[in-house]
């Protein structure tokens, strides 16, 4: 492992994005961003889908085999405030990131620039403003698979900043073990997780990753509410069936030992800033390394694409 810079001042966000709206998701992104910088935070984490925001709980008129056409034209809502990359979205976003001379992962619905077809994708933009990755979720769960397609392209992808390889899974691709083994075949000591987890088995699930790879576990959740959606949904009923709090958050930052270095926040909007040590994600690998003196790779064979 290469030196580290011993400290990052990383700032996690758990915020609520603006539904369905690009443009004042982005707004609020760029806000955010400056709001970080002001507290000298050279990482800055988002949540899973950002922009423009997690259906939760909206079939968009599928059924085996049906659809409807109020759900196609909430499809469309969707469809049209999800961003092209590049694009002015991550125009606004890269520049941000270089105003704020900070890291910054942000978690957006991608649509293809020559197909129909989105993606969940973590975008991950240098303190040059550069977009350094676009991870497109490998794939989407259970009914997601309705609204997203699987990645195609540019597995695994990790940054090289000054504290170490970093990477991201989305949401529940930090459940494919051989998904994680990836990262941490290529080093990673930062492992981003913007995601929609708001349960009690997540933390363990996070608690477990932190300690496996010996690496910080950035665990970005959202905190949104059902009169949030937008007014002039077409399946408004799929709505009015939610919950006032449809996700509580529980953000929080897991150490390469497995202790929580910030206590999840549930229930409302924040933002967590924390000093890391970096120094841990060696030190912790002393007696464990997944990759290293504690594989067998004369007995186990893995080779991941990296296409």
């Amino acid at each position: 492992m290469r030196d580290l810079k011993p400290t990052c001042n990383i700032a996690v966000i758990q915020a609520a994005p603006v539904m369905f709206d690009k443009k004042a998701c982005t707004d609020k992104a760029v806000s955010l961003i400056r709001e970080c910088a002001a507290h000298q935070a050279q990482l800055i984490v988002f949540p899973e889908l950002f922009i423009p925001g997690y259906p939760y709980g909206m079939t968009f008129g599928f059924s085996v085999g049906q659809r409807t056409e109020d759900g196609r034209k909430d499809w469309m809502m969707y469809y049209e405030n999800s961003i092209l990359v590049p694009g002015e979205e991550t125009r606004r976003l890269g520049e941000a990131a270089k105003e704020a001379h900070a890291w910054v992962s942000i978690g957006i619905s991608e649509r293809d620039a020559v197909t129909a077809t989105l993606y969940n994708s973590n975008l991950v933009f240098s303190p040059e403003g550069e977009l350094v990755f676009c991870h497109r979720k490998l794939k989407p769960t259970g009914s997601e698979r309705v609204v997203w397609g699987d990645a195609d392209k540019a597995y695994f992808p990790v940054a090289q900043t000054p504290w170490g390889p970093m990477g991201s899974m989305i949401c529940w691709e930090s459940y494919m073990p051989l998904a994680r083994v990836a990262l941490y075949q290529k080093g990673i000591t930062l492992y981003l997780s913007p995601n929609t987890n708001d349960n009690e088995e997540w933390q363990s699930t996070i608690r477990h990753i932190a300690i496996e790879g010996h690496c910080f576990f950035i665990n970005c959740d959202m905190y949104f509410t059902k009169d949030m959606y937008p007014q002039d949904l077409h399946c408004g009923h799929e709505i009015e069936r939610l919950p006032q709090t449809v996700c509580r958050g529980g953000s929080c930052i897991v150490d390469p030992y497995g202790h929580y270095v910030t206590e999840p926040v549930w229930d409302k909007e924040a933002i967590i800033y924390a000093e890391l040590d970096m120094n841990q994600a060696a030190a912790s690998k002393m007696e464990f390394d997944a990759c290293g003196h504690y594989s067998r790779p004369d007995v186990f064979l893995f080779q991941p694409q990296d296409k």
